[in-house]
């Protein structure tokens, strides 16, 4: 705590000691639990805040109806009768890391007084600035999560093996506990200031107050400021700022391993003297492509960034090394994205998302008033169920003419399993079966002989398998085959995205036809629902010329 500050500070120190056993933490955070009855408005968003449930119209039967997974209810008692019939899912109310600022909850009642979580840097955040994590919930919760598998699964929790030593400082994270006078716009003045609170912790950052050597203070760090440029001649013969790209330091790896990394464990580094950390710093270049990043702890790192409009991912190869005072200068650095051949068609936009697909309204039985109307449709429960709707595919898969459909009404946000009737009156268990969807296009300009290839960005995969078959939907083996990949499980908890993976597909102008040819987009795997992909981004090039 410091004089004449509203709140206090956390923070912690992890450290593995060399020669402990093996052993793994999955999830780690500062839970927060309120005052059941003094603390029912929750304030994550300027367009994300509401009267919450109470816990006990959570967790009491006659209250609320459990639904898909334990996380999402239905309230059908509610101590609030305005929320009758509405639903409630902590996942709902998910953030990314770069949005994730401050967030918390106001007791409207006598003073007004509100209780917020402000974290001033996502330096000692994993997985990069657009992992997404939980916020508060019905409990009334605040959390300041630390590491967790939400929207990444497995390849992101913290392993430590072979002995090794490992020490990492989580924070400092500010609390703030502010108050007005009772009126009409109390909630309002109260989430303002937590903004403008927030504000003041950043600019603050790193703070001077921590006495632990762990944490480094400001003329401890290290800048680095550059440019980068993207190259792609089938765009512009000319090099192209890359603007609004997202460019970070990471732990030394490989290109797009930000995104799995929580504990820094690369040979590289098991090989060097100097510890292992697993801090990452982000920032987001300019329309010209210029960049900076101030107060860097000292340590190596990788120079990494995907650029939005282009795929896949850049890396700076070149270790780069902070040191206490240093400014590097990284000018006129050269992205080449993926490339073989010049566009024949496109589905989507290469940004790591699929919110610009289409996304259906939710069941008017399972809604969360919240997001009516709102730019993020993808919270609503229960989507993944609507794309066997009569009105969108009740029978038929998804088919996509290029030239003739549009994306944005055309394309399902997320292609997931269709439920079936078995007839089975005695088997109470639902049953599911895996769907293909058909991408139709005309050539008349075969190149038998030439080599074209399919560009199929993925936002997120859940236990899925991507098949990809062309001109033969009966082919007993696909061209190919992802293998079963992901474990986001971003679909069931209302996300648009979770690990960004690409898949670069050869297809021999053999097997095309001057036409209309069709490939043929599988996902087999039908153990459940939320089997399923987001995609971001398809393309499809020509032979190179």
């Amino acid at each position: 705590m410091l004089k004449g500050s509203s709140g206090f500070y956390c923070y912690a120190i992890y450290e593995c000691l060399e020669g402990w056993p093996e052993f793994n933490i999955y999830e780690t955070r500062i839970v927060f639990k309120l005052a059941i009855d003094k603390f029912l408005y929750m304030a994550i968003a300027d367009n994300r805040q509401r009267v919450m449930p109470l816990l006990e119209d959570r967790e009491v039967p006659e209250h609320s109806e459990k639904l898909a997974y334990p996380e999402a209810v239905r309230f059908t008692n509610p101590n609030d009768p305005n929320l009758l019939g509405e639903v409630d899912d902590k996942y709902q109310y998910s953030m990314e890391n770069k949005d994730n600022q401050v967030h918390g909850w106001i007791c409207t009642e006598d003073q007004p007084t509100g209780f917020w979580q402000i974290t001033p840097s996502n330096e000692f955040r994993t997985c990069g600035p657009i992992k997404q994590d939980l916020t508060s919930h019905v409990g009334p919760i605040t959390l300041a999560m630390f590491v967790s598998t939400h929207y990444a699964g497995e390849d992101v929790y913290l392993k430590f093996r072979d002995g090794e030593s490992w020490k990492k400082v989580f924070g400092p994270i500010f609390i703030y506990v502010n108050s007005v006078p009772q009126g009409d716009d109390a909630t309002l003045s109260l989430w303002e200031d937590a903004k403008t609170q927030m504000m003041t912790e950043v600019q603050s950052w790193p703070y001077s107050f921590p006495e632990s050597v762990e944490f480094q203070k400001s003329e401890e760090r290290g800048n680095i400021l550059g440019r980068l440029l993207v190259l792609d001649r089938y765009v512009n013969e000319d090099y192209i700022p890359a603007k609004d790209a997202c460019v970070g330091l990471a732990p030394p790896g490989d290109a797009g391993s930000w995104q799995t990394e929580c504990k820094e464990l690369t040979k590289w580094q098991l090989n060097r003297e100097s510890p292992k950390h697993g801090y990452q710093f982000w920032t987001t270049a300019d329309e010209d492509g210029y960049f900076s990043i101030y107060n860097v702890r000292t340590g190596d790192y990788n120079l990494y960034a995907w650029v939005p409009g282009f795929i896949g991912d850049y890396l700076y190869e070149n270790i780069v090394t902070i040191a206490s005072g240093s400014s590097n200068e990284y000018m006129d650095l050269v992205y080449e994205p993926p490339r073989v051949g010049p566009t024949l068609w496109e589905i989507g936009i290469p940004d790591r998302s699929a919110a610009e697909f289409y996304v259906p309204d939710p069941d008017p039985m399972y809604i969360n008033s919240l997001y009516v109307n709102h730019p993020d449709r993808f919270r609503q429960y229960g989507l993944w169920s609507r794309y066997a709707d009569a009105d969108l595919y009740p029978s038929e898969d998804l088919v996509y003419t290029v030239g003739v459909c549009d994306y944005t009404t055309d394309w399902f946000f997320a292609q997931v399993t269709r439920k079936i009737d078995v007839g089975n009156e005695d088997n109470d268990d639902d049953t599911y079966v895996g769907t293909t969807w058909q991408i139709r296009f005309e050539d008349q300009n075969i190149d038998v002989s030439g080599t074209y290839t399919l560009r199929v960005a993925i936002a997120s995969a859940t236990l899925a398998e991507l098949q990809v078959r062309v001109n033969d939907p009966d082919a007993t083996v696909p061209l190919y085959s992802s293998g079963l990949i992901g474990r986001d499980n971003a679909v069931a908890r209302h996300g648009i995205r979770g690990l960004h993976s690409l898949h670069s597909i050869s297809i021999d102008g053999s097997l095309l036809i001057e036409g209309v040819n069709t490939i043929f987009l599988t996902q087999p795997r039908n153990d459940d629902e939320f089997r399923s992909f987001m995609y971001d981004y398809l393309r499809f090039e020509g032979p190179p010329n």
